[in-house]
Order: C-alpha cells, then structure tokens, then sequence
C-alpha cells in the first residue's frame, strides 16, 4: 500500500475562507455539513494534508453549487494563497530581487524557485515550466479530480506573476480533464 501524497493545508484553509467571504460564514459552515465536510468547520488542517481531502472537497462544492461558481471560489482561494505566500513563505529579499529584473528572467527565477516545492501543491501531480514565448506553466493532477481545480492554480500563479513579475501579467489557461488526469496549461503574457 502506498502512502497518500500530501499538499500544503492552504488549499483547504483558502478555499474554506473565499467559501466564507462568498456566502458569509453560516452560510458556508452549513454547506460544509451538507456536503459531507462538515469535519473543517473549526477544524482547518495545520499541515501538510492528504491531497484527496482537497479533491474531495472541491468535487463536493462542485456537487452543490456547479462548475462556475466552484471555479470562481477555487480562483479566489489561488489568490488567497499567493497573498499567504507573499507574506509567509516567500523571503522578502528574494522578492525584491525577482521585482527588480526585467519580466522574463523575473519569471525564471520565480519559477525556478518555485519548481523546488512544486511537491507542495502538485501531490502525487506534475509541475513544469518552459521560457517560450509565451511562457508556459504546466500542472498535471494524477488524482481523479475535477477540471475545475485548475482554477486553484490560475488564482495562485497569476497573483505571483502581477505582483513579483508584471503587474500587467495576465494567463489563459486550458484546463482539461484527459483521463482520470486533469492537464492544466497556463500561457503567461508578462
């Protein structure tokens, strides 16, 4: 038997704030409960946790409240954890390193860097990027999910991008489910 791959605990404390700051925090809680997670409320993970407790809440708030309105709590989640990342994780220093050069090797660098912990989001998943022009971010969830989860990403790599790379950046994603994979691809116009 093989050990669950682990993410960070944002994905689930993210998602249940932008849940929150949709429908204010009874609202949520309730839904949480309907949709058999009620185990989050007051009870938010405080490390690395089983990326199938993610999935599942992600194919849950699909169930309930349908492929936008998930894509839009998903995206707003990415976000909230770009801004966690900016305040916590990434170095201050390496901030205003990346902010300093030029968007190109800006996006690099931030890359690279980011590809050292990509383990951290990506679980039992893939994580690429290429330097073409446009640049390319690449995520492959291997766990069956749904190809709304893609929006996650989109949220967290496009606030990294505007605040560390461009604040003009702006990515189109193709997100698509091949198999029980979903294949996320994010052009990036930095």
């Amino acid at each position: 038997m093989t050990t669950p791959s682990k993410i960070g605990p944002n994905s689930i404390i993210q998602t249940v704030a932008a849940l929150e700051a949709t429908y204010g925090k009874t609202k949520a809680e309730n839904m949480l409960r309907k949709i058999g997670q009620g185990y989050l409320v007051g009870n938010l993970p405080k490390e690395m946790t089983e990326e199938t407790k993610f999935h599942t809440l992600v194919g849950a708030l699909q169930k309930e409240i349908g492929e936008t309105a998930t894509a839009s709590i998903l995206k707003d989640s990415g976000e909230r954890t770009a801004r966690y990342l900016l305040k916590v994780r990434i170095p201050g220093i390496f901030q205003k390193i990346v902010k300093l050069l030029p968007p190109r090797p800006a996006f690099r660098l931030l890359f690279f860097a980011i590809s050292k912990n990509a383990w951290t989001f990506a679980g039992s998943g893939e994580f690429s990027y290429t330097l073409s022009r446009p640049p390319e971010i690449s995520v492959k969830v291997i766990f069956p999910t749904q190809a709304v989860v893609g929006n996650f990403y989109l949220g967290t790599f496009t606030a990294l991008l505007q605040e560390l790379v461009s604040q003009k950046a702006t990515i189109r994603a193709d997100i698509r489910k091949e198999n029980n994979n979903i294949r996320c691809q994010y052009r990036c116009d930095i």
